[in-house]
């Protein structure tokens, strides 16, 4: 395949998202070994800036050298023994995803379900975790396959009570809305490179809390995974530097420049900028006669869940926005499948610009199927809101 027919593709779509010109130039400079003097000291550097975007002073804070979902299973495989009670709050594709690595690594999950399109039940997981005793509880912060924004604050209440540890995933939600490792008292945190963080993916970050590694260094048996276990991942990370794999070199580069990027703008600024596009993006959806699928309290601002009209064609509208306009954008997983479209404002994406392209080429396609709006409506919206606020 000639690959130049993919340039300029708008990556609206869950991740990945697209990325600045600096971090792919960063990924081309030559490399360098993995224990080189140097590199260890781009490792210290991304350590340092990684705390800051967590909001941490955690010492174990590290990329694993994986997608995102490398640093979910480095988590569990590390804090679930055989027999572990763990109690997951599951109201989407990655609350399931956590549910099924607990139980391959011998954990027994109870899980609190609550419909798709909401957040999870700070009751029902308080009752459920009076039954289980558990020595973890888990909670998705920005569920990608719904576009819900969960409030985590509750769940360290639950955790004070039972002596758990407080494992949060924030793949769709670090470095696009508040994160705030310390002061929510998270023990246990997992992102991804690819979303909000707009580094091309690869590298699953990750901080565990001080308390968290007094149980790592409890355990009664070896972690199940070689190539995840943190007590040997984290000597080559931490002072004595002892080899364990090859790094991906050039991935560190390209997290290293995001990061610096993100610094740069300064997390409250992005934030905001990621707020104020998505709800220009949704007085847009709204402007074109369509709904959002989440609540207005609990909506994601990176990751938009769009219902889908009756009648128009989910599969159709994604292969005209992606041929006609060279825009990305996803469909619904699960049970949303064919309900839902995901549209994802992250990181570099999260843009005005963006916003009204998108919102002109969905106009277009939707007309195209025989949806009755005035295609210019969304713009009209959108534009509207910017220039208010």
């Amino acid at each position: 395949m000639d690959l130049h027919k993919c340039e300029g593709r708008l990556l609206l779509g869950p991740g990945p998202s697209n990325v600045s010109s600096r971090v792919l130039t960063a990924m081309s400079r030559p490399l360098l070994g993995h224990l080189d003097p140097e590199f260890l000291e781009i490792m210290n550097s991304i350590q340092d800036s990684l705390r800051q975007v967590f909001q941490t002073s955690n010492a174990l804070t590290i990329p694993i050298s994986g997608t995102g979902s490398s640093g979910m299973e480095a988590l569990v495989a590390n804090f679930v023994e055989d027999g572990d009670s763990v109690l997951i709050g599951v109201n989407g594709v990655f609350g399931q995803r956590l549910a099924e690595m607990v139980r391959r690594h011998g954990g027994s999950p109870t899980l609190v379900e609550s419909s798709w399109g909401d957040p999870v039940d700070e009751k029902g997981m308080l009752e459920a975790a009076q039954k289980c005793n558990p020595r973890i509880v888990a909670v998705v912060h920005a569920e990608t396959s719904t576009g819900v924004l969960q409030p985590v604050e509750p769940f360290k209440e639950i955790c004070d009570q039972f002596g758990s540890l407080l494992l949060v995933d924030t793949v769709t939600s670090l470095g696009g809305h508040p994160v705030e490792v310390d002061s929510w008292g998270i023990d246990l945190c997992y992102s991804g490179t690819q979303k909000c963080l707009s580094c091309p993916p690869g590298l699953g970050p990750i901080t565990v809390s001080e308390k968290a590694e007094q149980r790592l260094r409890q355990r009664t048996s070896k972690c199940k995974s070689w190539y995840l276990d943190l007590n040997l991942v984290n000597s080559y990370w931490g002072a004595d530097r002892t080899y364990h794999h090859t790094a991906p070199i050039s991935m560190n580069y390209a997290f290293l420049e995001t990061l610096n990027l993100v610094i740069e703008e300064g997390l409250q600024k992005r934030w905001d900028r990621h707020r104020r596009n998505h709800q220009a993006f949704v007085a847009g959806i709204e402007g074109l006669g369509l709904q959002m699928f989440v609540a207005p309290a609990h909506r994601l601002w990176s990751l938009n869940t769009v219902t889908i009209p009756e009648g128009i064609d989910d599969a159709k509208i994604r292969s005209q926005l992606l041929g006609d306009h060279n825009l990305e954008i996803g469909g619904g997983l699960g049970e949303l499948a064919g309900r839902v479209w995901r549209v994802g404002l992250m990181g570099e994406n999260s843009s005005s610009e963006n916003v009204l392209y998108f919102l002109f080429a969905l106009g277009k396609c939707l007309k195209k199927q025989g949806f009755k709006c005035d295609p210019g409506a969304g713009v009209q919206a959108a534009a509207s809101f910017y220039a208010q606020n």
